[in-house]
C-alpha cells in the first residue's frame, strides 16, 4: 500500500459508497485514507483534506475512467 498514490480526494463518506462497488466489481485494489476518521468526527473532513482515494499506480487509467463515468451520468447519443 506504500506505492498507493492518490487519485480523488472526496469530502463526505457517502461519495464514496458507489465508487467502491464499482472498484470491487473490477478487482481493483484501492484504499479510502481518512474514511474511518471522518466517519466517526465529520467536522474534520477540512483539517485532514477529504476522504483519499489511494490506488496503485498501474490501475490509475482505469480508475480515472471509472471516474469520469461517474462524473458524466447523462450521456446523449
Amino acid at each position: 500500500m506504500e506505492s498507493f498514490k492518490t487519485i480523488a480526494i472526496f469530502n463526505y463518506q457517502h461519495e464514496t459508497v458507489v465508487l467502491k462497488h464499482l472498484l470491487e466489481q473490477e478487482d481493483i485494489p484501492y484504499y479510502f485514507e481518512n474514511e474511518m476518521t471522518l466517519s466517526v468526527v465529520p467536522m474534520y473532513t477540512t483539517a485532514l483534506g477529504g476522504i483519499k482515494l489511494k490506488v496503485h499506480p498501474n490501475d490509475f487509467d482505469e480508475v480515472q475512467q471509472i471516474l469520469d463515468n461517474l462524473n458524466n451520468p447523462l450521456k446523449i447519443v
